[in-house]
């Protein structure tokens, strides 16, 4: 049976996971085997701030509205419950854009729903 040095399959797979550790510090980029520790790390990290970028900005969003709507007279908990008895269906993410650029349109929706005090 002929030897087989698995070359070229071996270098290709070094490659990959080193070409994705480039920018990184010392031998964090050039080693393979700190390399791959250091990227699976980077991968867990990626997909944990995936999901805490969609808490943090629904957080900002919160803060964002309440903040407008305590400029109306009401609160952020009245405000949304007074949205859903009008049915209106704005977003979170939409409320906030509204409450920042254009709060006479916010007023509106809040003279709309009917959430005074």
């Amino acid at each position: 049976m002929p030897r087989v040095k698995r070359g070229f399959k071996a270098r290709r797979r070094r490659n990959r996971v080193l070409n994705q550790t480039e920018g990184y510090f010392l031998g964090r980029k050039n080693r393979y085997r700190q390399a791959v520790e250091v990227l699976r790390h980077a991968w867990e990290y990626g997909y944990i701030s995936r999901k805490l970028k969609k808490r943090d900005f629904r957080k900002l969003w919160i803060v964002r509205i309440n903040a407008a709507a305590r400029t109306n007279g009401t609160t952020y908990s009245r405000l949304m419950s007074a949205l859903k008895k009008a049915n209106v269906s704005l977003d979170r993410k939409i409320l906030s854009e509204l409450a920042i650029h254009d709060p006479t349109s916010f007023g509106a929706v809040v003279k709309l729903a009917g959430a005074s005090r």
